[in-house]
């Protein structure tokens, strides 16, 4: 059978771009389709580095939180997480001059911490961890949420420019499970939900 040049799709066949994307998919069609995936809930936190680096004796700067749920494990050997933050969020520009961060494992009755952090145009950082349990992290310094399910303690490894967001590759320097209750806070089709 003689070799035959594969079909071409008509051009007017194509969907025509929205919202000037070259691809013809548009903001609302990517958004709703990916709402179909779930995923975890994580609280990515970090803690501002000292005022004056050269002073032991100079104030530590603020801690600070971010709700993610674009968060995986990308390598066992090493141990290496991938977090995705919006380009020019306070979590990315902080850890664009702070290396060292945690991430915490939100179970299903943390459903107010993710809101809380989620907020945009939220009060600051300091008053929204002021009633949530939490303890230091060893490596990090950042907090760690009482009551997750996990947590990491991680240092930069690689930063990745991606679209609209920051891919950013941490070394899990800590991983502890502190609490085997309760089940996942999930998300999934723009809500936070438990799995049953």
């Amino acid at each position: 059978m003689p070799n035959t040049p594969p079909a071409t799709v008509a051009a007017s066949s194509l969907p025509s771009p929205a919202s000037g994307h070259a691809g013809g998919v548009s903001n609302d069609e990517f958004r709703a389709a990916m709402s179909r995936l779930s995923s975890g809930v994580v609280l990515v936190t970090a803690q501002e580095p000292p005022l004056d680096p050269d002073d032991p004796r100079a104030p530590l700067g603020e801690d600070a939180g971010m709700t993610a749920t674009a968060f995986m494990s990308v390598s066992l050997d090493p141990p290496l997480v991938l977090v995705s933050l919006r380009s020019g969020s306070r979590m990315d520009d902080l850890l664009t001059e702070q290396p060292l961060w945690a991430v915490s494992v939100l179970s299903e009755s943390q459903r107010h911490i993710a809101g809380r952090f989620a907020m945009r145009g939220r009060i600051s950082d300091r008053l929204l961890f002021e009633d949530i349990p939490y303890s230091r992290g060893e490596a990090s310094g950042a907090p760690l949420v009482g009551g997750a399910l996990a947590t990491l303690e991680c240092s930069t490894e690689q930063r990745v420019d991606a679209g609209d967001h920051t891919l950013v590759i941490g070394r899990v320097l800590t991983a502890r499970v502190p609490s085997a209750e309760g089940g996942p806070l999930m998300y999934f089709r723009g809500r936070y939900r438990h799995l049953g």
